[in-house]
């Protein structure tokens, strides 16, 4: 728990910066903490700041031996100002963050472009072609 309380901490310390103020030297100010601890170990984190950063978390010790499990949002506003927004579950399966803005990995199988199964055909003719002493020799 004294993790989990770390981490929050670290967290709005790191909120102050004025990250989503792009040329900005001003220190964001906290609009909004709410913090909720229950007794059962559960909790409820809601955090604003004046530079557009929001949080919104809960978790309780449900996962493999007391372990919390976690889910929730955060959104600030990028350098380039583009809204960045993350959903997110922390539980036995790891950090499972969910936005738009996350690159996806094609689908496999993908299809190889003809220009990379070319040259896989080059290197294998060059292979072939090379004399047994100069096999294992890429000098």
């Amino acid at each position: 728990m004294k993790f989990v309380i770390l981490a929050l901490v670290a967290a709005v310390a790191f909120a102050e910066k004025p990250y989503g103020s792009v040329g900005s030297s001003e220190e964001a100010e906290i609009l909004q903490h709410d913090f909720d601890l229950q007794d059962d170990g559960s909790y409820k984190l809601d955090v604003k700041t004046s530079n557009g950063i929001s949080v919104s978390q809960q978790g309780r010790p449900e996962g493999p031996e007391g372990a919390v499990v976690k889910s929730g949002v955060f959104s600030y506003t990028a350098p380039d100002g583009t809204p960045v927004e993350v959903k997110f579950v922390a539980d036995a399966g790891g950090y499972q963050p969910d936005s738009d803005l996350l690159p996806v990995a094609p689908e496999f199988p993908h299809p190889i472009p003809q220009f990379v199964l070319d040259q896989i055909a080059k290197a294998a003719e060059e292979d072939r072609n090379r004399s047994p002493e100069d096999r294992y020799s890429y000098a």
